[in-house]
């Protein structure tokens, strides 16, 4: 007769499950080349465009940012972390539509995510360089220092990147988790940026 599996077996066996399944998710692998996600509509439970929490970042001189002073603009906000492939490859498109939209009244905002903030990220956004178009570019868009608090308040994060689209009354219109799809998410800034605003509104 077979002799019954040690109960420790199964329990080092679901450890080792519950690790390996953690390190995945905390860097979604989609790739981005292939055109990843297409983005998933955000609403409350009434049916209606949720306002974006009202938020604090620290940027990379130390100095406040609130997410209400960018009422007014397009912002996509990405959650991101320089050891993240996946948020790499998504970087040159970020350059691009900052290139591209930035003077419509758009802006990329990057949160990024590391656990060393600051002394990792900084050097990474000033010298990194990356292929826009055949041309090397650095970070061009604001980058903040983000945490688990921030991210809370977004719902938090099945892993990264993810990527909130915001319109320019400060509603969540869409939600990227994992690597976006660069069309679909350019064709919700250029509708964003041509709808119809009510009320007044003011840029950075």
């Amino acid at each position: 007769m077979r002799k019954p599996a040690n109960p420790v077996t199964f329990v080092l066996i679901a450890a080792i499950l519950l690790i390996v399944t953690t390190n995945f998710s905390s860097c979604h692998t989609g790739s981005a080349s292939s055109g990843g996600a297409s983005g998933t509509a955000v609403t409350d439970a009434q049916g209606n465009k949720p306002a974006a929490p009202e938020v604090s970042f620290k940027d990379l001189d130390g100095k406040d940012v609130t997410l209400a002073s960018y009422k007014g603009k397009v912002v996509i906000l990405n959650f991101w972390a320089t050891w993240c492939d996946p948020c790499r490859e998504e970087i040159p498109w970020f350059i691009e539509f900052q290139q591209k939209y930035a003077d419509k009244g758009f802006t990329l905002l990057g949160v990024a995510m590391d656990e060393e903030g600051k002394p990792v990220v900084q050097p990474f956004v000033q010298t990194t360089p990356f292929n826009v178009n055949g041309h090397p570019n650095t970070m061009n868009y604001p980058i903040v220092i983000g945490n688990d608090d921030i991210a809370a308040r977004f719902g938090g994060l099945l892993g990264l990147p993810t990527t909130i689209v915001i319109s320019r009354d400060g509603k969540i219109q869409k939600k990227y988790i994992g690597s976006v799809d660069k069309a679909a998410l350019e064709k919700d800034i250029q509708a964003l940026l041509n709808a119809p605003q009510t009320g007044e509104t003011h840029g950075q």
